[in-house]
């Protein structure tokens, strides 16, 4: 099977902790000595390549992570780690800046009380790498799971025009949650900007008060150096969404193969 894709693994951009990660789980592994290599692409250049090996019915192995519209769109499956390399599950929690409980306490309710399933949030991913505008998509979703958004807004007044900033990093993922609650913010009378940037300056941003809000945290791994480097600067409002998960990922076709340790002289 590895001589069939030349002992590679499709990843994504060369910057993502992903890709470090994997690399890492190609030594522990011992598929470094197996000839095994990571390919640095994009998430495009990535799905792109999944998509024509699916309707091929080949083999591949690509960098996987939850929630993500390839896991709604394409029959993958995660393979098991039994090293624990990529880590256990992750969660994206809502971080916001100091003082914005004092200053906009109806905006900090809302995002204090959102919070939606990786199911969910694949839903309007798919929807925006359909084309759909990724606002109209958050528009669609919200009308489609009005009892969702009440959980959220219920008993929160109504404000005037008061102006509010989200930053997020331009994830499939994030352009998805900071639509959504960006869009119910709109819906309660804010002024919502919202603007992506990388992952640091995210960070930076909330820290030093530029911005009021992020909801793309993930954590304990992916942010958690930035986490550390601006502890005390924000406050965090815990997860707003739960088992989000990293690591290798294959066709469901390829039944010999799952587990990590499967593809070792394969």
């Amino acid at each position: 099977m590895g001589s069939q894709i030349n002992y590679t693994v499709t990843g994504i951009d060369a910057g993502a902790g992903i890709m470090s990660s994997t690399q890492k789980a190609l030594k522990a592994y011992g598929l470094e000595s197996d000839n095994w290599q990571l390919q640095t692409s994009s998430t495009a250049a990535m799905t792109s390549t999944l998509d024509k090996a699916i309707q091929d019915k080949r083999p591949i192995v690509i960098t996987g992570w939850q929630p993500h519209w390839m896991f709604t769109k394409y029959p993958i499956k995660f393979l098991k780690d039994p090293k624990n390399v990529f880590g256990k599950a992750e969660h994206i929690d809502t971080v916001v800046r100091k003082g914005l409980k004092t200053d906009k306490p109806e905006a900090y309710t809302v995002l204090d009380r959102f919070h939606w399933t990786p199911a969910q949030m694949s839903e309007v991913m798919l929807k925006v790498n359909d084309g759909v505008d990724p606002e109209k998509a958050a528009k669609q979703w919200i009308k489609k799971n009005p009892k969702q958004v009440q959980s959220w807004t219920k008993g929160v007044k109504k404000v005037h025009g008061q102006s509010l900033k989200l930053t997020y990093v331009a994830w499939d993922s994030e352009i998805a949650s900071t639509n959504v609650i960006a869009q119910v913010l709109r819906n309660q009378g804010y002024k919502v900007t919202i603007q992506a940037m990388e992952i640091q300056p995210v960070w930076a941003s909330v820290a030093t008060g530029a911005a009021d809000a992020q909801v793309s945290a993930w954590l304990p791994k992916t942010s958690g150096l930035f986490y550390k480097d601006y502890k005390g600067k924000f406050e965090d409002l815990g997860p707003n969404l739960k088992g989000a998960k990293v690591g290798l990922a294959v066709p469901k076709y390829m039944t010999n193969i799952n587990s990590i340790e499967d593809l070792k002289n394969k």
